[in-house]
């Protein structure tokens, strides 16, 4: 601990800091119970949206063959032509989730291209989706989660740190008031003694 001033002075300093932590002290709390919540609720989400990848892959694998095979390249129709992202503030931070991708219709002429084709890149545009949906939730967890760490921290330090500093400094400031106090009153007799008995000489 710091060294203190033993005064009266010192003693509300330290008393308004203490009211000051102990204020802030369950803002912080419940910002590191959001957080925590969040945290694990986007980590099940992502676990859902991994199942849902493998199943998309399974189903992929189906008719990949087929694509090899055929020499027709998807990749122009899998180019995403907009990312609707949606901005979430939780707890005071910012983070981004991606919503949907969205897709220009893929024109071909149906006659040529075989009938598989619209599942296949519904498919891919699907999984595509997802991928890009993960990546952006492990962001969101990773910004999140060093949100978590600092709160933690703050959290700590308060509860550690400041308030049973703050507590100690009231205790030793009032305990040395007290005996400043004590000896005042003590000399104060003794000086009225004195003045008595000088009177009494005097007499």
């Amino acid at each position: 601990m710091a060294k203190i001033k033993l005064t009266k002075g010192e003693l509300k300093k330290q008393r308004d800091a203490l009211r000051q932590y102990q204020r802030y002290l369950p803002t912080l709390q419940l910002k590191k119970q959001q957080l925590q919540m969040e945290i694990l609720k986007f980590l099940a989400l992502m676990d859902q949206i991994r199942a849902q990848e493998e199943e998309k892959k399974t189903a992929c694998l189906l008719w990949a063959g087929l694509l090899a095979t055929s020499g027709i390249d998807l990749a122009l129709w899998l180019k995403p032509s907009a990312e609707i992202v949606a901005s979430r503030n939780i707890a005071g931070v910012e983070v981004r989730l991606l919503e949907r991708l969205d897709f220009a219709a893929a024109e071909y002429d149906l006659f040529t291209m075989p009938l598989w084709l619209d599942r296949g890149l519904e498919l891919l545009r699907e999984e595509k989706s997802l991928r890009m949906q993960m990546r952006m939730l492990e962001r969101a967890v990773e910004t999140l989660r060093h949100e978590l760490r600092i709160t933690t921290q703050r959290v700590n330090l308060f509860e550690k740190v400041k308030i049973p500093e703050a507590e100690e400094a009231i205790r030793v400031i009032k305990i040395s008031i007290g005996d400043q106090m004590a000896n005042a009153v003590g000399r104060s007799k003794a000086a009225k003694r004195k003045i008595e008995a000088l009177n009494e000489v005097l007499v």
